[in-house]
This record gives structure tokens, sequence and C-alpha cells, in this order.
């Protein structure tokens, strides 16, 4: 089995992933979360139905919701718009340094970072330089 394509994204407004939490919370309710983009994936069916969308928070990359599907969501102004529904569930995943980028990116599931071990979800991140420092001698 080939592991699942996925998507990277920048989390803007929110500074860790109990903060996303909350904010979906207040937001989407009990329901699926939504995050409304402006690009439709072109790789939809790679995506679905094991992909995950994956969260950098200040330069680390610490958590993964899962992709549920994709809604059209034609904004005020009349443009088409990607709604990814999501799994509410955050699952923490181990540090991994990410330059600033634009909109999202692929993330191919072999260059994806795994998951913490269960218990471990509510550890601080390292430092990003710290955390930098051993990803470039593969540590992390």
């Amino acid at each position: 089995m080939t592991a699942p394509l996925n998507i990277a994204k920048l989390c803007v407004g929110c500074d860790s992933p109990e903060e996303l939490a909350q904010w979906q919370a207040g937001r989407w309710g009990d329901g699926p979360a939504c995050h409304v983009t402006r690009m439709w994936p072109k790789r939809e069916s790679e995506l679905l139905p094991d992909g995950s969308i994956y969260w950098v928070f200040k330069g680390l990359m610490l958590a993964r919701q899962r992709l549920l599907g994709f809604e059209e969501r034609i904004g005020a102004d009349g443009i088409r718009r990607c709604g990814l529904i999501l799994d509410r569930q955050i699952m923490r995943t181990v540090a991994v340094p990410r330059r600033a980028f634009q909109g999202w990116r692929y993330l191919p599931g072999a260059e994806a970072p795994p998951d913490l071990p269960t218990g471990r979800g509510s550890e601080s991140p390292l430092p990003p330089k710290l955390a930098a420092a051993l990803a470039d001698v593969g540590l992390i």
C-alpha cells in the first residue's frame, strides 16, 4: 500500500494545535471543520480517502487533520472556492521545520511526519531553531 497524498498549510491566526482546536470548536461546533481555500486540488482522488492536512505553526509542522471531502463554496464576491472538510480530531505530529509559503502544498505521505505516540500529544514542541538543527542532521 502506498502512503496517501496530503496537503501542507500554514496555520495563520493560531499559534498552536490547541488554539486551532479551540477556534474550530467555536466556529463549527460539533460538526466537521471546514477550511476554505482559493484553489481546488487537481489531485483530489489521491487525497481521498486517506489524506490529511498538515498544519504549520510558526515555522513548525506540528499537527494534522484527516481530509473528509471537498465542497464548492462561492464567496460573496462570486468566486468559486474549495472547502476542505476536516475531521475534528487534531493529531499532534513530530515537529518538523517548514519555511513559510503561500497557499498550500502537496505533501507526499513518505515525507509526512509521524503522529506523536499516545500520551505525548500535550508535550510542548522543541524550539524552532533546535528542531531545525536536529532535522538537518537527520535526528527528527
